[in-house]
């Protein structure tokens, strides 16, 4: 008699890496309203939606902020969007 009691057991657990954690929140004027993008270090996009959530106030409670995006390393990022919307846009650093 085995010990799954006629059902199979489950596999092994397989080690996997984790995602990379967002370190920056980027609210940013666009055309249907202001919208949160959340960066890797890299500056990679990996996450967008409405800047007006909760979910944004929370993030940004104890973050450290600047005004504007228009530096080079933000160029590739946020491409699509104007100089006065880069000009405009309030980054958060995020210490998690």
């Amino acid at each position: 008699m085995n010990q799954g009691f006629g059902h199979e057991l489950p596999p092994r657990h397989a080690q996997q890496a984790h995602r990379q954690v967002s370190r920056y929140l980027v609210v940013i004027e666009s055309g249907a309203g202001p919208v949160a993008k959340l960066f890797l270090d890299s500056r990679e996009l990996v996450g967008e939606f409405d800047a007006g959530t909760e979910e944004v106030a929370v993030m940004t409670r104890d973050a450290t902020a600047s005004l504007g995006a228009a530096g080079q390393e933000w160029d590739k990022a946020l491409g699509g969007h104007g100089a006065d919307e880069r000009a405009a846009a309030v980054v958060y650093r995020l210490d998690v």
